[in-house]
């Protein structure tokens, strides 16, 4: 028996546009710990999702095992809370049967890089049209403190008490050599970049893939200060701002040039260099945007912050759709029960 899933969906009610970030609170008490991080990005996502004006039948956060787990309970849209690892892979799955859903995955740096790391790298070469927000906070909090695939090396954890030996993921750098078409980094401090971010990554058609330092209270508390403090920030960090100059410092005083390929901080005070000598951003440049995610490598550089790269390349799900429709405009409507038949068969009364 066909199933047309157009006319199911018809039939489905559909809520008022005109929402406010109230209706996206779920009834659910939020259990996480007192000043975790994780907090700001969900008040932010509660705060976007009225301005993308997508009902809330329409929208659905998926996500696998940690502290960023609990997110779709939540958000008081559709969600799937999934095993460890694996929510990039149902994510995959429910974009490519519901192309007219927006697709959420709220992930950590444990889920995402580590068990889930090979269906984020095919996510990524796939440009399947969903976004991901990556909750990094370079441990594993949920498990009580372990280092996880992000934590800087002598990192001491409960799992590394001499000090973490292996070299850390760079998710950004991850994320572009992987394919992925809009990729950007904020962190939870700065509610105003992220809300912009989480904005820009909807509507992007392709993967979305934004890093979000988020403060771990419990098991690695101030690891992002330098960066995210309101006292240091402004000389540790550039913002990326398409078309702009990378200017950075207190006092706009510091920027930052390219030698060749290699990023290096010049003074803008002393007369010898101006805003016309500096790197302008380009987030079309996918070269440029690796050169901007491995400055973060180098304990000598700002940290960037924003959009590193967004640029076009067919989805996954929407060559899918196309495959799909090619086929049934060859050979019409398939029917389950004529394959399931085959040419021959025996039927018993």
């Amino acid at each position: 028996m066909k199933t047309n899933v157009d006319e199911i969906l018809k039939s489905v009610p559909v809520s008022k546009i005109n929402l406010t970030a109230k209706d996206f609170k779920s009834d659910v008490d939020v259990r996480w710990c007192a000043g975790c991080g994780s907090y700001a990005i969900l008040s932010q996502s509660q705060k976007v999702m009225p301005d993308i004006g997508i009902p809330k039948e329409k929208v659905t956060f998926i996500s696998g095992i940690g502290c960023s787990g609990r997110f779709p309970y939540y958000m008081d849209v559709y969600g799937f809370h999934a095993i460890h690892g694996r929510a990039l892979a149902i994510a995959t799955g429910l974009k490519i049967s519901r192309p007219d859903l927006s697709v959420w995955v709220a992930t950590g740096d444990g889920d995402c890089m580590s068990i889930g790391g090979n269906h984020m790298i095919h996510a990524c070469r796939r440009n399947i049209d969903i976004n991901v927000l990556m909750f990094n906070n370079e441990v594993y909090s949920l498990t009580k403190g372990q280092y996880s695939p992000t934590s800087r090396i002598g990192q001491v954890t409960k799992s590394s008490p001499l000090g973490a030996l292996d070299d850390p993921f760079n998710p950004i750098t991850l994320a572009l050599g992987s394919g992925a078409t809009f990729v950007a980094r904020g962190f939870d401090r700065d509610t105003k970049m992220m809300n912009h971010l989480f904005k820009r990554a909807q509507k992007h058609k392709g993967v979305s893939f934004v890093e979000v330092y988020t403060n771990c209270i419990i098991y690695n508390n101030k690891a992002f200060d330098e960066f995210t403090s309101k006292d240091t920030r402004k000389e540790h960090t550039v913002n990326l701002e398409h078309g702009q100059p990378l200017v950075f410092g207190n006092d706009h005083d510091k920027g930052i040039k390219l030698d060749g390929f290699k990023p290096t901080v010049v003074s803008l005070s002393n007369g010898e260099y101006g805003t016309s000598d500096l790197l302008i951003h380009d987030e079309k440049d996918s070269t440029l945007a690796l050169i901007l995610a491995r400055m973060a490598d180098n304990p000598e550089l700002p940290r960037p912050m924003g959009v590193f790269q967004s640029v076009e390349r067919p989805s996954y799900d929407e060559k899918v759709e196309w495959q799909i429709n090619n086929e049934i405009d060859k050979k019409g409507e398939g029917d389950v029960e004529t394959l399931l038949r085959g040419e021959e068969y025996w039927q018993v009364d």
